[in-house]
């Protein structure tokens, strides 16, 4: 009977253990990037009434007979499948789709989570709603990333200006008409940046030549200067033959070899910015008849820009947009995976830290190494479901109410013993 009642409140402790990690899943049913745990049982020790025999004599062997003494608590499982998305529209909240962990840095301490419920400091460190550190690779000097260093954190260099360029090349193309008459002006306009990073709209004109062949003389002018504005040489003007089949690229030297089309144009000085050159390759430009298609096609400076934007790729990639239109990496966001997740330990608020059954982190990219992709604007939501875990209460509860009607029946007949001396 004693070894009944001891049963029994092992049965009570193990239930209650149970009852207590299904409360806490179904208390964190919409805690994001939360991991439920399970619990398992095995049967504890077992007393050995008689123990077993072989067969002898022509008798037959017996079995051994043991009486078992309640259960205990195998383990507390997590469960890290994956968890729901839920869109949130927010540039810093990220999810990860597959496995892996952000890594994040607590007062020097390395952790990791699955809640990418991120945000930017006053620093401009991006960090989780606890302050933590989010941590990954920044850029050098040529705007690389080398993930072969060790991550630091990540920090969105808002007051980082982009230092303009000066324009040194523009490019046109289209189509100048073969058939046009002598004469004939047309003119398109480019925008191109000065060493300041000053716009400045230069316009050229293409003028058809009374010379035989597919002749236009090309003039540029910066619109933005004062008269004389012409920033190409007057008493040298430049003259393109397009050649007989229409098409480039041209013969600039009449030498019978063809020859890219580059213009040198020179600013007039007199405002901030200047001197500024850059060439005008036209090598691009068709001489067939019939329309004019002619237009500026590209050029490759740029004003000041400042950091008006960013965005973060499926590879962790953060890339900022200036306020120039131009686009710059700023740093790429690390992961960690383990080669066995279930060995973390549950540190509080969504984090995990590393033991020594889990394994050391492996650090790298997202989607690499089996690392999952990230989804951005989204968050993981808490893999807990509600249908198995009122089954597990369910099941707690029966088993809780079963081995406490086992010690009430022991006390019954505890009872019935001591009243056999009256």
């Amino acid at each position: 009977m004693l070894r009944s009642l001891f049963s029994g409140i092992s049965g009570l402790r193990s239930h209650q253990l149970m009852l207590d990690v299904t409360s806490n899943n179904i208390a964190n049913v919409n805690t994001m990037g939360f991991k439920s745990s399970s619990v398992l049982f095995q049967d504890a020790l077992s007393q050995l009434v008689t123990g077993s025999s072989a067969p002898a004599a022509g008798n037959g062997g017996t079995n051994p007979s043991q009486v078992g003494l309640g259960v205990r608590t195998d383990a507390v499982t997590t469960n890290f499948a994956q968890g729901s998305a839920q869109v949130t529209g927010k540039n810093t909240d990220m999810m990860i789709n597959g496995d892996g962990f952000f890594v994040a840095k607590n007062k020097g301490e390395q952790m990791y989570t699955r809640n990418g419920a991120f945000t930017f400091d006053a620093d401009g460190r991006l960090v989780n709603n606890s302050g933590m550190v989010v941590q990954g690779w920044g850029v050098d000097a040529q705007g690389q990333v080398d993930t072969k260093q060790v991550p630091d954190d990540v920090v969105l260099p808002i007051s980082t200006l982009f230092q303009p360029k000066t324009t040194t090349e523009a490019f046109f193309g289209g189509n100048l008409p073969s058939d046009a008459a002598p004469g004939t002006k047309i003119t398109s306009s480019i925008r191109t940046y000065d060493m300041l990073g000053t716009e400045r709209t230069v316009s050229v004109t293409f003028t058809r030549q009374a010379l035989p062949g597919n002749s236009w003389g090309v003039q540029a002018f910066d619109e933005d200067a004062a008269a004389p504005n012409e920033i190409t040489d007057p008493n040298n003007p430049t003259v393109i033959d397009l050649g007989v089949t229409g098409s480039g690229p041209p013969d600039l030297d009449n030498d019978g070899n063809p020859d890219p089309f580059r213009v040198n144009v020179q600013s007039i000085a007199g405002k901030p910015g200047d001197p500024y050159s850059f060439a005008i390759d036209l090598t691009k430009i068709t001489g067939y008849a019939g329309q004019n298609t002619v237009a500026p096609a590209s050029q490759d400076g740029y004003s000041m820009g400042s950091l008006s934007s960013f965005s973060i790729a499926k590879d962790g990639m953060v890339t900022g947009v200036f306020s120039n239109g131009l686009k710059r990496t700023l740093a790429q966001l690390a992961l960690a995976n383990f080669n066995n997740p279930p060995g973390l330990e549950k540190a509080g608020e969504s984090m995990y830290r590393s033991t020594v059954n889990s394994g050391e982190p492996r650090l790298g990219t997202a989607g690499t190494g089996s690392r999952g992709f990230l989804q951005g604007q989204a968050l993981e939501m808490s893999n807990v479901d509600l249908g198995q875990e009122f089954t597990n209460l369910v099941v707690a509860q029966r088993g809780f109410q079963a081995n406490s009607k086992v010690i009430t029946t022991s006390d019954e007949l505890l009872q019935e013993l001591v009243n056999m001396k009256r």
